[in-house]
């Protein structure tokens, strides 16, 4: 790829000429040239000026390599003196000329002198007292008068853009956008078409799509008597380009120009592969191209408009793959507030869920049902979210906590419900108790007043706003059909329950990576048996009480199996500390021990039991289900049994059983032998063969240390990059949000350990897991389920580092499948 050196702006005017397109004479400043200029170098102006007639007025424009870098503001009419406005007197009409020569006084004055714009503010009118009292307001504030010599005027104009560019408060404002430290800029200096005088002149925009919806559609806006984009920011006075019933228009007002006009877009379009948007001037008659943009537009717009680029044949598949980012798809699944609403903003978070919604402020999840089944959207406001949250955030519209993070509870199961959700919102002050929530400036809300939650910008917004619907139609199948052929890499979802499955599905997911069963467990009828087994004195009375839970574990998987239609399922055996099961309230545990008929006493005395200093490190996954085996003896019978079902039913199906938070190869060995008795027990009541593979879950660094030894008893390794971050930084995934910010601020972490994967320390502790769990078994199956495996960073490591597929929320999967599709073809163009 060459090496960018004039930008954008003239490149696009080069490629334009070429094209015989009616552009008026142009010169290229390039970045090297623009940024000796800013150094205090004096260029040779007059070499310049000598390529346009003598005279000609002039215009200057910024070039940078990316137009969303910004950069100073155009500057025309340059050129313009008192002799100039004496011609143009008589061959334009004096107030044409003199409103020339107003514009392009105080143009000069405010960006080039540096004056203060309001001392023109007393300046009235168009005639030549005006043009006098300005030429007179110049003098006394530059202290000098204002220059005569185009020369002067073109040098003094360069310098000042370049400088400009070059200045601390542009360098950080486009760095924040992107822009490397040393982005450069070019200028373009162009002979003006004056867009002001007799017969039809004027200035305006044209494109030949719609920006919000990117069909079809000639839009854009013809003013008369007017230069540059001046029908843009005066759209009352500016007339339309086809023929509309609502007024004039530019076809009727200059048939031959607007049909030129028309012709010469198309022909853009198909030699710059691009829709474009054309800056154009027309002086008495004749039309002037003087510019050509890349057409903004929305998303869905954007996705539009590569797919019917490729089917007319003017880009290729490939090409429109990679021109979408993959983030953008997001606006495409959910619902999201539209550009043009004004927002009223109550405080910010983390943007943890993309996608917005409305709702009325809930503190509870019993509230949030009481909500719903009153059929009024709710958001649910808590300081932090627990596994107890579950049905409330199933029907809330979305979720607002004050503490966590992009990996904390209410951020993952938010993305994998598709809800919008903000986190980690310390600019507002939660009063849970009082049922009051306090916005950054002081305003209270109360239950049941109507908030907004932004998803995609981490916003909390007061009342409602106007929303964009998310549109997933045959376009975005055809385009991800495309992005499907490219990639190399599987991309399974993280899928929980049938919703998740069903949308996991619609998402062309292949497979489910991870089925994290705790969360089946949180409904009401089978929280109870949950509680009787933790109450349970031995293995024979928590046996019984997990027998009531069985058979709605086993209609769990039967459904899971049938909406995936034979595709791999993994299942992640119960992982959570038996704490989250029990309740924190004294009400809650009085109603408890009502249920199970004992003192309430006896119910503290075992939540104290059970109550640890640090409950993720401490008794779950693996260890709980080797101190508690008689779970995953339930668990691996409704595994077995739903398998026998759904293979009977025609669904033939494998099941992939995961072991969480191993760290030894003992553990695996100790489960494995009573999964295996569990498997025997059920092929001979059943009378039925059936398959499945065993698993790990890797999110220890010792297990990613022993990967060799634990790989020698298992079909797969799936690494947990949630767990496997927080462990390696020994940093709290929930609590990390309160600084992070900071932290990437100074610099300390390039980014967010558990939003971007941290491919060098976490990393190297995945590529020890993946070369010694290949060495021991070369067939081994790798992959990641944790949050970071929609990111592309995160895919692009997996690739290289060998493994086979990638498990992601599934409203993320889209992502992923993008993300995968284009460093596949970056690879193949290299």
């Amino acid at each position: 790829m060459a090496t960018p050196t004039h930008g954008g702006r003239a490149k696009c005017l080069q490629r334009l000429v070429r094209l015989d397109l009616p552009v008026p004479t142009t010169i290229a400043l390039s970045f090297a040239s623009v940024h000796k200029l800013a150094s205090g170098y004096r260029p040779d102006v007059r070499e310049i000026l000598e390529k346009f007639p003598s005279d000609a007025l002039l215009c200057v424009r910024p070039s940078s390599e990316d137009p969303d870098w910004g950069g100073p503001g155009a500057i025309l009419n340059i050129g313009m003196n008192d002799d100039r406005h004496a011609i143009l007197c008589e061959r334009i009409g004096k107030d044409a000329a003199t409103e020339i020569y107003l514009r392009f006084i105080q143009n000069y004055a405010i960006d080039v002198a540096r004056l203060d714009a309001e001392v023109f503010d007393g300046i009235s009118g168009t005639g030549s007292k005006a043009l006098a009292k300005a030429l007179s307001v110049y003098e006394d504030e530059a202290e000098e008068p204002f220059p005569q010599d185009p020369a002067v005027q073109l040098a003094e104009i360069l310098r000042s853009m370049a400088r400009a560019w070059e200045g601390t408060t542009a360098r950080l404002l486009r760095q924040a956008k992107g822009a490397p430290v040393d982005a450069g800029l070019g200028l373009v200096v162009q002979q003006m078409a004056l867009g002001l005088g007799t017969g039809a002149c004027g200035s305006g925009v044209l494109q030949l799509v719609n920006s919000e919806t990117g069909l079809p559609q000639i839009t854009g806006r013809y003013l008369s008597q007017s230069q540059g984009r001046e029908a843009l920011d005066r759209r009352s006075e500016s007339i339309y380009l086809e023929k509309d019933p609502r007024g004039p228009s530019l076809e009727e007002l200059a048939p031959e120009a607007f049909a030129a006009l028309k012709d010469h877009a198309a022909l853009m379009r198909r030699k710059l592969r691009e829709e474009m948007q054309i800056e154009f001037t027309i002086e008495d008659g004749k039309l002037h191209i003087l510019d050509g943009v890349r057409v903004e537009r929305s998303a869905r717009a954007a996705l539009k408009i590569v797919v019917r680029l490729a089917e007319d044949g003017i880009i290729t598949k490939q090409d429109a793959v990679m021109r979408i980012e993959p983030r953008a798809l997001s606006e495409l699944l959910h619902r999201q507030v539209a550009a043009s609403s004004p927002r009223d903003v109550l405080g910010t978070g983390i943007a943890a869920s993309p996608g917005a919604a409305t709702g009325k402020i809930v503190f509870t999840s019993e509230a949030a049902q009481a909500s719903a089944a009153r059929g009024e959207p709710c958001v649910l406001v808590r300081r932090e979210t627990s596994p107890e949250d579950i049905r409330g955030m199933n029907v809330a519209a979305a979720v607002l906590t004050e503490r966590g993070g992009m990996t904390s509870h209410a951020a993952v199961i938010g993305r994998g419900l598709g809800l919008p959700c903000v986190v980690g919102a310390t600019s507002m002050r939660f009063q849970i108790k009082r049922r009051t929530l306090t916005s950054a400036d002081g305003r209270v809300l109360r239950e049941g007043d109507e908030i907004t939650i932004d998803g995609s910008s981490g916003q909390v917004l007061a009342g409602s706003v106007k929303m964009i619907e998310a549109n997933l139609d045959d376009t975005f199948r055809t385009f991800m059909s495309w992005a499907d052929a490219e990639r190399d890499i599987g991309v399974r979802a993280n899928a929980d329950t049938p919703a998740d499955a069903k949308t996991a599905l619609h998402f062309r997911a292949q497979g489910i990576g991870l089925c994290r069963t705790e969360h089946m467990f949180f409904e009401p009828e089978r929280l109870t048996p949950m509680r009787e087994m933790i109450f349970a004195r031995d293995p024979k009375d928590r046996a019984a009480a997990l027998e009531l839970v069985l058979p709605m574990q086993r209609a769990d998987f039967i459904e899971l199996f049938q909406i995936m239609q034979g595709q791999p399922v993994c299942i992640r055996l119960f992982d959570p500390p038996l704490h989250e099961f029990l309740p924190t309230s004294r009400s809650g545990q009085r109603e408890l021990a009502d249920a199970l008929d004992i003192p309430v006493s006896d119910v503290t005395r075992r939540i104290d039991s059970l109550a640890e200093y640090n409950p993720m490190l401490g008794m779950r996954g693996v260890r709980l289900g080797i101190s508690v085996p008689e779970i995953y003896d339930m668990q691996a019978r409704a595994i077995f049994e739903a398998t026998v079902h759904s293979n009977k039913s025609g669904t033939p199906i494998v099941p992939e059983i995961m072991v969480p938070l191993v760290s030894a190869k003992r553990e695996v060995e100790l489960v494995r032998g009573r999964i295996e008795a569990v498997a025997a027990a059920v092929r001979t009541e059943k009378d039925a063969d059936f398959s499945y593979r065993l698993g790990v879950m890797v999110e220890t660094p010792r297990a990613c240390l022993r990967a060799g030894d634990i790989a020698e008893h298992t079909h797969f390794l799936s690494f947990g990059t949630n767990d496997l971050t927080q462990m390696a930084y020994g940093l709290s995934r929930d609590d990390a949000g309160r600084f992070m910010s900071e932290y990437v601020r100074q610099g300390v972490f390039e980014e967010d350990p558990f939003h971007i994967l941290d491919t060098e320390g976490v990393g190297e502790l995945l590529r020890l897991g993946v070369e010694r769990g290949r060495s021991a078994r070369p067939n081994v199956v790798l992959s990641i389920c944790g949050e970071h495996a929609a990111h592309t960073e995160s895919i692009a490591f997996c690739r290289e580092a060998g493994f086979d597929y990638v498990s992601c929320s599934p409203f993320r999967v889209p992502v992923a499948r993008l993300a995968a599709a284009q460093l596949a073809l970056a690879d193949k163009m290299k």
